[in-house]
């Protein structure tokens, strides 16, 4: 199980092969997943059983850090945690 820290952080940084890095809100990087589970062409086993593609976003997003697309295809997602300038 994932730290529940992490849940409370809101945003992400999204790394695809070939294309620069990313920073986006929880919401976002939750769309984005969604976007990465629709390429691949069968769903992991550990996602099958939920009831849908937000479903299963939102478990990736809890329980891991990386997708394979294809092989040797990955896309990765680290929780990030920005702070306001005076708070250094």
């Amino acid at each position: 199980m994932s730290d529940p820290l992490i849940r409370e952080l809101d945003h992400y940084v999204v790394l695809e092969p070939g294309r620069p890095q990313e920073m986006l809100t929880a919401a976002d990087t939750l769309q984005w997943l969604q976007g990465q589970l629709s390429r691949l062409a069968e769903t992991p086993a550990d996602l099958i059983d939920l009831p849908d593609a937000a479903a299963r976003a939102r478990r990736l997003l809890e329980t891991a850090c990386e997708l394979e697309l294809e092989p040797g295809v990955v896309v990765q997602w680290f929780a990030i945690r920005l702070e306001p300038p005076g708070d250094r």
